[in-house]
C-alpha cells in the first residue's frame, strides 16, 4: 500500500499529494493561482474534504445549505481524473481568473463528466471559487 505522503495527487500534476494539494486542503498554505485552487478543489472533492470546499468557495456564492448533500455526493462517486483545458489570468498578481476543466467520474455505474469554466477571485491575498458555467 502506498503511503499517503507518497501517493500521487489526484489533481493530475503528477507529484505526491503531500507536496501538491495537501498544504492547501490542510490549511498550511494558500493556493498561489486560480488554477492551483481549482486543482486543489478537485482533489478536495475526491477526498470529501467539505470544509476546504466551503472555505475556498467565495462567501457571496458559498453553498452552505447544501454542505451535507455535497458531502454525500462526493462520497457516492468514484473520481477518475481531471483535465485542465484552459487557464486565463488567475496568476499571483491577478485579482480574477478563469479556468476551464473537465472532471470525469463514475456514478451508479455510469461514466459522467463535469465540464466547466470557473470564475475565481482573489481577496486579501487568497483565491476563491466564485461560480462556474457548465457545458
Amino acid at each position: 500500500m502506498i503511503q499517503e505522503s507518497q501517493e500521487k495527487c489526484p489533481c493530475g500534476i503528477g507529484i505526491a499529494y503531500s507536496a501538491c494539494c495537501a498544504p492547501f486542503i490542510e490549511g498550511a498554505d494558500n493556493a498561489p493561482t486560480a488554477e492551483k485552487l481549482m486543482r486543489s478543489r478537485y482533489t478536495a472533492f475526491t477526498r470529501a474534504a467539505i470544509d476546504y470546499l466551503m472555505k475556498s468557495h467565495h462567501s457571496s456564492t458559498r453553498p452552505v445549505r447544501e454542505k451535507n448533500s455535497i458531502r454525500q455526493w462526493t462520497q457516492s462517486v468514484q473520481w477518475i481524473g481531471l483535465t485542465v483545458i484552459n487557464s486565463d489570468a488567475g496568476q499571483a498578481n491577478d485579482n480574477t481568473g478563469m479556468v476551464e476543466f473537465k472532471a470525469v467520474y463514475m456514478e451508479e455505474g455510469q461514466l459522467k463528466a463535469i465540464h466547466e469554466q470557473s470564475l475565481f477571485r482573489k481577496e486579501k491575498g487568497m483565491w476563491y471559487y466564485v461560480s462556474g458555467q457548465h457545458y
